[in-house]
């Protein structure tokens, strides 16, 4: 399968802000151990991964990997795949850092290079389910797993892609853009994201084997701090969801 010339400029976008990201945020990232989203919700709160010791975890758009680095602290294999070849080379400062070791793989995740089957969960916290195309990214998912695996992903919700404006790239209090043909959004920056509508999700899933277990619309609480003011008034995030986490099974 070729590289899409989206999954090219997304891989120019990142390479391009890496260093600007991981200074902005990684205060946050490496701070907040095992946490989700723009908020750093608690995995321990929301256990959507579950029990992670001895499982196989591939990281779909892995930035700096602080998400792996965790989960092999917690006793995880991860292995870590990421577009951009300079947010890996933060991912291997950050593992030296930390002391921990794992594999990095620099592709995309609508073309994997690694077999069938290898994996207990696929996962990512507003990764490459968000900058590669889903019609390519859930089959490969569905590929990777095994049979009773896990495909978790946190990613903006339809609801904030919808409010977002054309013209400031900014979330509005009010509706912005149409919500039934959603899929594909290209900004000013060049960096393209993805997006579908609830129902289209859920078809997705099922043309490929999985059943949905949850969806799990975060929301801040009172006081919550964040580095990435930019992406949603807490406010704004605490009266509508501006994220989401999709849990699905791979079924036997």
């Amino acid at each position: 399968m070729e590289t899409s010339e989206d999954a090219w400029k997304n891989r120019a976008h990142w390479d391009r802000i890496s260093d600007w990201y991981q200074a902005r945020h990684g205060p946050q990232l490496n701070a907040n151990e095992y946490a989700w989203g723009v908020w750093a919700l608690p995995e321990d709160e929301l256990r959507v991964l579950g029990d992670v010791a001895g499982k196989d975890v591939l990281e779909l758009g892995c930035g700096g990997a602080q998400w792996s680095i965790f989960l092999a602290r917690r006793g995880a294999r991860p292995v870590s795949l990421d577009n951009s070849a300079r947010q890996l080379d933060h991912a291997r400062r950050l593992m030296a850092e930390m002391g921990v070791s794992f594999p990095l793989i620099h592709a995309s995740a609508e073309d994997v290079p690694l077999d069938a089957g290898s994996f207990d969960i696929v996962f990512c916290d507003h990764g490459a389910m968000s900058f590669a195309d889903p019609v390519r990214t859930v089959p490969e998912a569905a590929r990777l797993l095994r049979p009773g695996g896990l495909l978790v992903f946190n990613m903006s919700s339809p609801l904030w892609s919808i409010c977002v404006s054309p013209t400031s790239d900014r979330v509005e209090d009010a509706l912005q853009t149409d919500y039934f043909g959603m899929h594909r959004f290209e900004y000013e920056d060049q960096q393209v994201e993805y997006q579908l509508p609830y129902g289209e999700w859920i078809r997705l899933f099922r043309r490929n084997g999985f059943v949905v277990e949850d969806l799990v619309e975060l929301r801040p609480p009172e006081g919550a701090t964040t580095t990435y003011e930019d992406y949603a008034a807490r406010g704004w995030a605490r009266r509508w969801p501006a994220e989401n986490i999709w849990k699905a099974r791979k079924l036997g």
